[in-house]
């Protein structure tokens, strides 16, 4: 069946790809490329950026190639607020938050699908690496370039008009199929790191912004190590920048354990301190619709590449509590926790939180 279908386009090889497929399956699309910074840069920096006005400029001839009408609209404000206003207040709370998994949430399948439902489009597709099977979100074939991680977040109904064209494709395969079609962002190399810090500077973006709030680096036995500028500056698991002379008494090297925002107070410790084996995670979404009825087997992700354990999970008083079957290391409040259904057809999304305690 024909549906009039949005293509969010960045710009990029996966993104020209998808929606050329859309195209080719003859539905009647329009593309969009999304201007989410107020001030963009006239050209990206290699693979750090996004939103350049090399990058409109891309998703515009792609479009022109396709012949299908391309628009530009502007999410500056609603980005700033909900998802780099939100990374900084974080931060500032000593979390470790993930901003592409904001940015899925809020902005790409909450205010552009909004925006492309009420202009009577039936279906919001992407360049994300995950594929939808009856409605259910799995990963990717390519497993090194699979996306279901920050697609976890999104709502039954946001997933019933999602589209994902290229989940079933490797990535190889994807810029094959773009040269073959002459589109020249066939080799445009891979965005990374965090989009709106095209600098890779993560600290003195944030300091700028936070400002100086001093406190202290301790040991287990409370003894401080050294002064700091503020728990932006850090994450739990964090072993280099701490400010402090070597590796601890016993010759091993220290990480950051714990952070408490509001004393200021950075805690270091050995690696095995980093170990938990509960995670409680706040505001679950539950991609079927409805709350897992009891404890259910599965495995839990908490980082977009790595961090994944067997665990058994369920609903306590409203949170989503999973007791992993082997520790994890480096695991810090306000990163999102991803539960997967194991599947030889490809695991199956169940559930999202955002951590809020991560306990040994």
């Amino acid at each position: 069946m024909t549906k009039r279908v949005l293509v969010a386009m960045s710009g990029g090889v996966d993104s020209s790809v998808a929606a050329a497929r859309m195209v080719d399956a003859g539905h009647d699309v329009v593309g969009v490329h999304l201007a989410l910074s107020s001030s963009p840069g006239t050209l990206r920096t290699g693979s750090r950026g996004c939103c350049s006005k090399e990058d409109a400029g891309d998703a515009r001839r792609v479009a022109d190639i396709l012949g299908i009408p391309f628009y530009v609209w502007d999410f500056a404000d609603r980005f700033k607020e909900d998802v780099i206003d939100d990374f900084v207040a974080s931060y500032a709370r000593g979390e470790t938050p993930n901003p592409c998994v904001r940015c899925n949430e809020k902005i790409k399948f909450s205010a552009l699908s909004a925006r492309a439902l009420a202009l009577g489009f039936d279906a919001l597709a992407t360049g994300h690496y995950a594929r939808l099977t009856d409605g259910r979100l799995r990963r990717a074939v390519d497993s090194d370039k699979d996306q279901s991680y920050v697609l976890g977040v999104l709502t039954e109904d946001q997933l019933a008009t999602a589209i994902f064209p290229i989940g079933d494709t490797p990535k190889p395969q994807i810029r094959e199929e773009a040269a073959r079609r002459g589109l020249a962002v066939a080799a445009k190399p891979d965005s990374h790191d965090i989009c709106f810090i095209p600098s890779g500077d993560t600290r003195a973006f944030l300091g700028a912004r936070i400002g100086v709030r001093r406190g202290a680096v301790i040991d287990g036995g409370g003894s401080v190590l050294a002064e700091h500028d503020g728990v932006h500056g850090f994450t739990i698991g964090q072993r280099k920048g701490l400010g402090i002379a070597g590796p601890g008494p016993d010759g091993r090297p220290r990480y950051v354990t714990a952070i408490d925002a509001d004393t200021g107070t950075v805690h270091v410790g050995d690696a095995t301190d980093l170990e938990v084996r509960t995670l409680v995670g706040e505001r679950p979404v539950f991609t079927s619709g409805a709350p897992m009825a009891g404890p259910v087997e599965c495995e839990v992700q908490v980082r977009a590449h790595g961090g994944l354990a067997a665990a058994v999970a369920e609903v306590r008083d409203g949170r989503l509590v999973a007791e992993l079957r082997s520790p994890l290391r480096g695991v810090a409040p306000g990163q999102t926790m991803v539960l997967y259904r194991p599947d030889p057809d490809g695991d199956e999304v169940l559930a999202s939180a955002t951590i809020a305690r991560a306990d040994a």
